[in-house]
């Protein structure tokens, strides 16, 4: 019974990958929670930075940071957030797919483009389409960590700053719920004056400024882009682990059915072998 052997070993093969994708399923689940605690704590940074930043403004209406200035230039920068491992469904392929519609759109309109890969598979995705990296960072793992994304990021921000870049892009995953996660692409820079209005209903504030307005303002909006950025890392990490989850858990009940039919065609081959064995003996006995 050669080819029933060689279906027991297929079997076998897929028993064995089924227990794989299952304890990737419950690391995926476990991580998940934390990934998502994490990406709720850091929202209401954000949150306070922009409120100060807008009463800040608002108290000091003649300073316009560079960061809420239009450039006229022919460049614009993008940062591109992607996981460093697979196994997690088509989010990086959504995500890659609405980067590259965007690269286009800005090469029909003559605009150059640098980019920052955040994560292994955007910097290969980038690497190969042939575009300008001008920094990146990988192997993230499961915690980001600010320091570790300011650098590559302050790139083009002071590029911005200093007038070389007329936008400023961000694409990552955005975390819906653990089933459902859209790829997202806003514009970072420039700052949105709708973004930096303080809340409606709320009372004004001015401040004691040390050493003086346009220090305190320049830090602020820099560390709330700095929030940002963050934000969109912890969300497309979570992102990340509830696809794996889905993507793992869609595996090892594929398994399931396979091994099933595996066993089905083994017994009937069986089966067929038996009753193959049975016709000869019967012949044989007829013929004595």
């Amino acid at each position: 019974m050669a080819a029933g052997k060689e279906i027991r070993g297929k079997i076998k093969s897929v028993e064995n990958t089924r227990k794989i994708t299952k304890a990737m399923e419950m690391v995926a689940a476990s991580k998940m929670r934390k990934a998502q605690d994490r990406m709720r704590a850091a929202r209401p940074y954000s949150d306070k930075v922009r409120n100060i930043a807008a009463n800040l403004g608002k108290a000091n209406p003649e300073y316009v940071h560079p960061f809420m200035r239009h450039n006229d230039a022919k460049a614009a920068g993008v940062i591109v957030v992607t996981t460093d491992k697979g196994l997690c469904g088509g989010l990086n392929t959504n995500i890659l797919r609405g980067v590259t519609q965007k690269l286009r759109e800005l090469q029909t309109e003559g605009v150059s483009v640098q980019a920052v890969a955040i994560g292994n598979k955007g910097l290969g995705f980038l690497s190969r389409i042939g575009a300008q990296v001008v920094a990146h960072v990988t192997q993230l793992g499961d915690t980001p960590h600010l320091e570790r994304l300011v650098g590559p990021v302050k790139v083009l921000l002071d590029q911005y700053a200093q007038g070389k870049l007329n936008a400023v892009y961000i694409s990552y995953t955005k975390f819906i719920n653990t089933m459902r996660q859209e790829p997202v692409i806003e514009r970072l820079l420039p700052l949105d004056e709708g973004q930096l209005k303080a809340d409606q209903g709320e009372p004004s504030w001015d401040y004691i400024y040390e050493p003086d307005a346009k220090t305190v303002i320049d830090e602020l909006l820099l560390r709330y882009l700095e929030g940002l950025v963050y934000q969109a890392v912890a969300e497309n990490m979570a992102s990340e682990q509830s696809a794996r989850m889905v993507a793992m858990k869609a595996a090892t009940d594929n398994a399931g059915n396979l091994i099933n039919e595996l066993k089905l065609v083994y017994n009937k081959t069986r089966q067929a072998a038996i009753t193959k064995e049975l016709s000869e003996i019967v012949s044989g006995a007829a013929a004595v």
